[in-house]
């Protein structure tokens, strides 16, 4: 059955049928289609359009549909056009001609936006719980080795010396935004499109209010062309998705290199890893690899609706069932990149001795030493050349920080004091990193604590 033909003298073609059709995609929308309608089927009764026993039976009858659409069988042989359509049908097969009565004074453009806010809004609430996961696991992992020294990175050569928990605290704090972008998402689906009709508003007196304090929306929409031609909020939630998978990307090919025998710091569980069909040795960082390569699909889903969206004439136009493959994709992407991210941080192994001892036999001491300098008096500018030329020196001499002694360094350059001789250690440099969002040791205690609050206010 059409939702529409009377105008037309004969059917769309096969082709035309193929084409357009969207149940194949679109299918996953019936739980929030089927609540949606019964909304609707209660807005009806109150315009005076439906009576009660027609309002239970609609109600009652989509209850009985939504319980049928779980089975596989359900959607077997199904030829509609869209989920809209084959719910229709289902209404109409068994409840009878009063089924004819749900579509009135609704459009589906306003009932393709309501669907996709609502499925959406779980979405979200989904992607947050996946986040805190993930959050959760950097956590536990930081307090598994909460004394752990390992190099910061800048241009990836070695910077200045950092706790472990404060550099996966870095990664938490990019998904902690990234928690709160969702919630600002759902926040923008959070608004009842109903009632808007195709694109100039209904005409039935429905109580539009009434229908948002039903289906739990916050607000409703001000401007009928604006809904028919919105997808915003698609374009949010896809644009948060790409942002949570750059941040899960980088993760990944940090981790991807802190676990190769270069580097060695990390043992990635057997449970996240694959052999060669090869190479008996082989250890490979499956999971992570293809977390980074699942970012660039859901880069090019955001990708997709912004050229279908661009330059598209108000209000509505059929471009916009195209919003539909991209948001799945992206959605169930991002979904399964987080939940295995979790997996991989709570299972994974640090290796301290070697980060520290890349700490320890490297100059990441340096900026210590010139701002222990300019502490006690030298200009900045001064300082940064002496520990330049210290640190060539010691280059040329193939030394390591701690094969300098007190009088050494002060032979060098009479400004280092005895005292500077224990920055020499990356380890005492770091306490007077202590200003807050450092890695001084009793700053990332404080960041941990903080960490932990943070997460216990996000819906797992």
């Amino acid at each position: 059955m059409k939702l529409w033909g009377g105008r037309f003298e004969s059917g769309a073609s096969e082709v035309f049928e193929r084409f357009s059709g969207s149940l194949d995609f679109d299918r996953r929308l019936i739980d929030a289609d089927i609540r949606g309608s019964q909304a609707f089927a209660r807005a009806l009764e109150r315009a005076g359009i439906l009576s009660a026993a027609e309002r239970d039976q609609i109600v009652i009858t989509f209850d009985e549909i939504r319980a049928e659409s779980g089975r596989p069988e359900f959607f077997a042989g199904a030829t509609d056009e869209d989920v809209h359509t084959l719910v229709i049908r289902k209404l109409k097969e068994k409840a009878g001609p009063v089924a004819d009565k749900i579509h009135t004074g609704r459009s589906r453009n306003e009932q393709v936006s309501l669907d996709t806010r609502m499925w959406l809004r779980e979405e979200c609430d989904r992607m947050r719980a996946l986040l805190g996961g993930a959050m959760g696991a950097l956590l536990d992992q930081a307090e598994r080795y909460p004394d752990a020294v390992i190099p910061g990175y800048t241009h990836l050569r070695r910077a200045q010396a950092v706790l472990w928990p404060h550099y996966l605290l870095a990664y938490f704090e990019m998904f902690a935004r990234d928690s709160d972008r969702f919630e600002e998402v759902r926040r923008r689906c959070d608004v009842l499109p109903l009632g808007s009709g195709a694109l100039a508003g209904s005409g039935f007196p429905f109580d539009r209010e009434a229908i948002a304090k039903d289906l739990g929306f916050g607000s409703i929409t001000r401007n009928s062309m604006d809904v028919s031609g919105d997808r915003d909020f698609a374009l949010d939630f896809l644009y948060v998705c790409t942002l949570t998978m750059i941040h899960l990307s980088r993760l990944a090919e940090d981790w991807i290199l802190y676990s190769s025998e270069e580097f060695g710091w990390l043992e990635l569980a057997d449970g996240v890893t694959s052999g060669s069909s090869l190479m008996p040795q082989k250890k490979n960082p499956d999971s992570l690899e293809l977390i980074r390569g699942k970012s660039g699909r859901v880069m090019g889903c955001l990708t997709s609706l912004l050229m279908t969206m661009k330059g598209l004439p108000m209000t509505y136009n059929r471009d916009m069932q195209e919003d539909k493959v991209p948001l799945f994709e992206a959605a169930d992407q991002t979904a399964g990149s987080l939940e295995m991210a979790r997996v991989v941080i709570e299972s994974a192994k640090l290796n301290p001795d070697r980060p520290g001892a890349a700490a320890a036999e490297s100059w990441v001491v340096a900026t210590d030493l010139a701002e222990a300098l300019a502490r006690q008096g030298t200009p900045f500018h001064q300082a940064h050349q002496i520990v330049g030329r210290f640190v060539l020196e010691s280059v040329r001499q193939q030394k390591r920080p701690s094969d300098w002694t007190a009088a050494e360094m002060h032979g060098f350059a009479p400004e280092f004091a005895a005292s500077m001789a224990e920055l020499l250690d990356p380890k005492k440099g770091m306490e007077s990193r202590n200003i807050p969002g450092g890695t001084g040791p009793s700053a990332v205690r404080d960041a941990l604590a903080r960490a932990r609050e943070i997460l216990s206010r996000i819906p797992q």
